[in-house]
């Protein structure tokens, strides 16, 4: 099984958005990656935990507005 490329840049606790999918557009946090390393679990803010393909994730970008 392949684990994608951009794995290695997420991390426990980076703050992510789901940049495809039907949920585009939604926060969270990255949690771990499931049994299949395709797959991720992300703390979303409504405090439910799912799971989405890691090729869907982008890290968020920091809020630079004071």
């Amino acid at each position: 099984m392949q684990v994608p490329q951009n794995l290695a840049t997420f991390h426990k606790g980076d703050e992510v958005f789901l940049a495809r999918g039907s949920y585009e557009g939604t926060l969270g946090i990255f949690l771990n990656l499931r049994g299949d390393p395709k797959w991720a679990d992300i703390l979303e803010r409504n405090s439910q935990i799912r799971s989405h393909p890691v090729e869907w994730l982008s890290h968020a970008k920091p809020d630079t507005k004071s």
